[in-house]
């Protein structure tokens, strides 16, 4: 398991790497994209192991707080749960599921001060579901996490007009 995180970490590095830059430098976008924010940043990434009995969005949370991440996202997650608690799109609230699920997707970014995740699950006959992760979604056997920072980034969730949702905000540190 030692090699198949280390490569795995190193493959989510080389696909994560943003292209060589033109000489002129770090280009910002032109006034009429749709683009927020964007430019470049190297990263730096954890591995970590959830084990049976632990909620998946609640460490994530635990995870971010505990170090102080700032612009990070999930590379890669392979596990299983026996509980799923998942939003799906403009629902009020979570769908609950018990039951033997694989985490067949986990992607989503995380800071110390709030999270956007979602997560796709398959049962035993392999149907497939998923949604926006909410707090209840528990391990069964793994959960096996690649985690990266940007480094030179901060997110932050801000109220965008347009739907009245926390959005993410991309600034430079």
């Amino acid at each position: 398991m030692r090699l198949s995180l280390a490569v795995l970490a190193a493959l989510s590095l080389v696909l994560l790497s943003p292209p060589a830059r033109a000489a002129t430098g770090n280009a910002t976008p032109a006034a009429d994209t749709t683009w927020s924010a964007s430019f470049d940043s190297p990263a730096r990434f954890w591995a970590l192991r959830l084990r049976p009995g632990q909620d998946l969005r609640v460490e994530l949370g635990r995870f971010a707080r505990a170090k102080k991440l700032r612009a990070a996202f999930i590379a890669s997650c392979a596990g299983s749960c026996t509980r799923t608690a998942v939003r799906y799109a403009n629902q009020p609230g979570a769908s609950v599921r018990d039951g033997h699920f694989e985490i067949v997707s986990l992607t989503g970014t995380l800071a110390a001060d709030g999270m956007h995740v979602h997560a796709s699950f398959a049962d035993s006959a392999g149907t497939t579901f998923g949604g926006h992760l909410m707090d209840g979604s528990i391990v069964y056997t793994t959960a096996e996490i690649v985690i990266g920072e940007l480094s030179t980034a901060a997110f932050a969730r801000e109220t965008d007009s347009t739907y009245g949702w926390k959005e993410l905000a991309v600034r430079r540190r």
